[in-house]
């Protein structure tokens, strides 16, 4: 896996394909073109996974524009074979960007494992299903835990079962998540990210399905060390999760925003002027300067005194320090003061 001192950016490709093998293929060069780590498809025997009769979700209905078609008859044209899945992972060392894939269901598990990913995700879906998350800690990879629908309860279980398993704490990442495609902002909770963190201590991400890019780029700010965000290439193809994913400028948006912001998170946290702005001190900063002419001899009051730019002469902060002292010689309005001036 990936040091956490990066942000681990996964472009969620999903079932964006369409269940065309060509299509996918044209997804991991836009996520390699985008900059992302990984591009993260879903791996699945339908039958092993969904009843011929489980209803979709009402985002799939209203996403497909289907209301007869079932869950099954769905999910099942979006299906791509092992052999499949292993041209894409060639594909993706080829273009050097990390393959991954969900496994749904343990065959597929077993399969992704010969495979040799970096790290099992598993899905919001899958967080109350014991046998599946027991297989996965079996395999001793590190982990991602995706925790859309889930309360903290079912998450400290679901911890426990990877922990007594084979997954080591430290190797699991939890990443806060809303099942709703989109998530209307009033509903992502993202403080809650911390929270997890805070509770359970562990590493914290974010898989997001809210509309744009803005709070992946926030969760980032907060500490985020995974995000995950869907995307496609034409968001008006047919299929579940197009409408909700990211077009390919909007991805290469988002990767680039949040290198910047890791870039401005990368201080040390003391406040210093920085290299870049010390030659800017003297410009924007004011000196002591007067406004009037000043006489040799004559006492330096107040009234005598205006603060004015560059600020390479004495500072206004020691104006008491100036203020009572007798000018050395004659001074003409608007001259900048310096010690040399005064006694």
């Amino acid at each position: 896996m990936m040091s956490m001192e990066k942000t681990i950016i996964i472009a969620e490709a999903g079932v964006n394909h369409n269940g065309s093998f060509d299509l996918a293929k044209k997804l991991v060069e836009t996520a390699s073109n985008a900059g992302a780590d990984y591009v993260k498809f879903q791996t699945f025997k339908t039958e092993s996974n969904i009843t011929k009769v489980a209803k979709k979700a009402e985002y799939q209905i209203a996403n497909t524009n289907d209301k007869v078609e079932t869950q099954f008859e769905m999910v099942k044209k979006l299906e791509l074979s092992f052999d499949e899945f292993l041209k894409l992972k060639l594909y993706c060392d080829e273009l050097e960007i990390g393959f991954l894939s969900t496994g749904f269901d343990f065959e597929s598990v077993d399969f992704l494992d010969s495979l040799g990913m970096d790290f099992f995700k598993i899905p919001s879906g899958e967080i109350t299903n014991k046998p599946l998350i027991k297989h996965i800690a079996s395999k001793k990879r590190p982990i991602i835990l995706s925790t859309g629908m889930s309360n903290m309860n079912e998450i400290k279980v679901a911890l426990e079962i990877l922990t007594r398993n084979g997954s080591k704490k430290a190797q699991i990442t939890v990443l806060h998540c809303n099942t709703e495609y989109p998530t209307p902002y009033r509903d992502i909770n993202l403080k809650a990210m911390n929270s997890i963190g805070n509770i359970y201590g562990v590493n914290i991400g974010y898989s997001d399905h809210s509309l744009g890019i803005e709070v992946p780029i926030a969760a980032v700010a907060l500490g985020a060390k995974v995000i995950e965000k869907h995307f496609t290439l034409d968001k008006n193809l047919d299929g579940p999760d197009h409408i909700c994913s990211l077009s390919p400028d909007e991805l290469k948006r988002m990767v680039s925003s949040i290198r910047n912001i890791e870039e401005a998170l990368s201080g040390n946290g003391e406040k210093i002027p920085s290299e870049s702005e010390k030659k800017n001190i003297e410009i924007a900063r004011k000196s002591v300067h007067i406004n009037t002419s000043i006489f040799q001899g004559e006492t330096i009051k107040k009234e005598h005194i205006i603060c004015l730019r560059p600020g390479d002469g004495i500072s206004p902060m020691n104006i008491n320090k100036v203020i009572g002292l007798k000018a050395k010689k004659d001074l003409k309005p608007f001259t900048k003061l310096s010690n040399s001036d005064l006694i």
